[in-house]
């Protein structure tokens, strides 16, 4: 996703996506109501206690009474106990609904990338999808728990203390509440300016983790290449980046937080005075000036609760709109409201005028009509670019055509549901990719039910038993991150194993023997013959010994089908099959 996309999404209404971030508090509506509960039991408590201070300090001392004043302060401690108790149930309830809520999102967002077609993860970042799945998740987990209750909290006191004071003495408040406009003004305006600053920092926080992300991945390219240094200085400027948006957003809250203070504190100033003034002429009590001063530490305590709120609303806002860009985002490839299990099949395979295009712009097949009849193995030829991958990638529908269909058995694929239709395929794609688990986890990847003696099958008919039994661990030994502890050709072999177990109808292989060598694709070669029996299979190879077995050769050229046939056959009425076979194919050492 463009920066500019991301950017121009600034104009979407804040207060909807904060609304929507506590629609998720929903499922945990009776925690967060005795939370809430609690809050209003300890606003009630808070706008008293001065109350019960004042009568102590002009009962109790100024009447010299001491028994009362004795049982005055244990009653004010009760108080004080009982306060403390109701803030601690509000926080440890709002954070377990909001920790929930942050569970939920994770999940959300894990479920809805599954599924995404391959086109949306296409062209998103890595980075990107992790930024948002854990520091911006974060973020709406704060606004949905603490950030929340605190404004709420804040705007509670504040409104009750203000009526406090002003039942108190009118002309007073009035003095005190002078300076609530400038502070809401300036808290308001730290929040407006905050929100895009806020958003962009995220923005380019995910960049950074894209970086590093890219940099741990590809670390044996950036090393076989000597661009170490290269790479640290590009790191280092999308940090510097980073820091000086931190940097820009830390100077706005140092700047402004401190100013709020400074004006809530000389109001405190002004009351002192006129208080002051006030008792000494006799029209206010003692204890109605400690009273007073007490409501005005708690007027000041929400005001600067809100400029610090605020400003993480605003940050909360930016985090949820790029947390629901993923919820929101439509999958090209959707089950439609009719779609039907697809049942057993043989492995019957159309493709009637299919042409698709990457994004709806890149055309990379036009017009690609054959079909492929249960038990064949169906060889796909051509130039890099030429739609290989392509076809292979829409018969599970990692994408839909752009136009045409494609049926299995006679049913459109469009029509059935997606589970159905990928539980009788099979795929060993082009980038092998193993999970960071043992062995026999990653070969019973698609059948977790499966026994021992079934793995170990699958195992052998993919020649990958020897070498697992020599594995210090044998099927227990686990692989590192992507399977980077074990050869290329080590690696294919479980995959193919995996793809084995799962015993299909229809077996794509993406150049699926290219990381072995010759004798071992051999013995791969004469297992697949036997375990492809009475399945569709689809096999992209540059071997000529795979294309020598093939029942149907099908030759790609600019997206196009140029020729079909067996091996034979092409020889005979292909140029461009005899010319990759002189240039390409017969240099491995084959003959005709």
């Amino acid at each position: 996703m463009s920066v500019e996309v991301v950017l121009s999404s600034h104009k979407r209404d804040a207060g909807r996506i904060l609304l929507r971030c506590l629609s998720y508090l929903g499922p945990y509506w009776r925690l967060t109501a005795g939370a809430y509960l609690a809050l209003l039991g300890g606003n009630a408590l808070a706008l008293a206690i001065p109350q019960f201070i004042r009568w102590i300090v002009d009962r109790g001392i100024g009447g010299q009474d001491v028994r009362l004043l004795g049982l005055s302060v244990l009653g004010l401690l009760g108080l004080t106990l009982l306060k403390g108790g109701l803030t601690f149930v509000q926080g440890q309830w709002t954070e377990v609904a909001s920790q929930s809520v942050a569970y939920d999102l994770r999940n959300a967002i894990h479920r809805k990338l599954s599924d995404l077609s391959f086109s949306y993860h296409d062209r998103t970042e890595t980075g990107q999808i992790l930024s948002r799945a854990v520091q911006d998740v974060d973020r709406v987990r704060f606004v949905t728990g603490r950030a929340f209750l605190r404004l709420i909290d804040a705007t509670i006191l504040l409104l009750g203390t203000a009526a406090m004071m002003a039942q108190m003495n009118l002309p007073l408040a009035l003095l005190a509440l002078a300076a609530m406009p400038l502070l809401s003004y300036r808290a308001f305006q730290l929040g407006r300016v905050l929100r895009p600053l806020s958003l962009e920092i995220q923005q380019q926080l995910a960049v950074l983790t894209t970086r590093l992300e890219q940099n741990l991945r590809g670390a044996r390219v950036v090393k076989a290449f000597a661009q170490e240094e290269n790479e640290i200085a590009r790191f280092d400027r999308e940090n510097a980046r980073w820091f000086d948006l931190s940097a820009r957003s830390a100077r706005l809250s140092a700047v402004n937080v401190p100013l709020l203070e400074l004006i809530a504190s000389a109001s405190v100033v002004l009351i002192i005075w006129y208080g002051g003034l006030l008792v000494t002429q006799g029209r206010l009590t003692l204890g109605e000036l400690v009273a007073f001063s007490t409501y005005l530490a708690q007027l000041v305590q929400p005001v600067r609760r809100l400029g610090m709120i605020i400003p993480a609303l605003s940050i909360a806002a930016a985090a949820g709109e790029r947390v629901f860009e993923i919820l929101d985002a439509v999958s090209e490839v959707q089950e439609t409201a009719d779609a039907a299990p697809l049942p057993p099949v043989r492995g019957h395979v159309r493709f009637e005028h299919v042409s698709f295009a990457y994004f709806g712009r890149h055309r990379v097949l036009t017009d690609v009509t054959f079909e492929a009849v249960p038990g064949q193995v169906i060889a796909l030829l051509g130039a890099t670019g030429s739609g290989k991958s392509t076809i292979i990638n829409l018969i599970p529908r990692f994408y839909d055509p752009t136009a045409g269909r494609i049926t299995i058995d006679g049913y459109d694929i469009h029509r059935v549901t997606l589970n159905s239709l990928r539980d009788q395929i099979a795929n060993v794609l082009q980038e092998t990719t193993l999970f960071a688990a043992s062995v026999r986890e990653n070969i019973a990847f698609g059948r977790p039910d499966a026994s021992e003696e079934e793995i170990i099958a699958a195992a052998r008919a993919a020649q990958a038993h020897s070498f697992i039994c020599e594995m210090p661990n044998g099927y227990d030994t686990r692989v590192g991150e992507r399977g980077l502890t074990l050869s290329g050709g080590q690696r294919q072999r479980i995959a193919i194993a995996r793809a084995l177990l799962k015993d299909p109808r229809i077996l794509i292989l993406d150049d699926a023997t290219s990381s072995v060598d010759t004798e071992t694709e051999q013995l791969i070669q004469t297992a697949l013959q036997r375990l492809m029996r009475g399945r569709t299979s689809f096999v992209i190879a540059q071997r000529l010994s795979t294309l020598r077995k093939a029942d149907l050769i099908i030759i790609l050229e600019n997206g196009r089908i140029a020729a079909r046939g067996t091996h034979a056959e092409l020889l005979r009425t292909s140029g461009l099959y005899a010319e990759i076979y002189h240039y390409q194919l017969r240099p491995q050492g084959q003959t005709p």
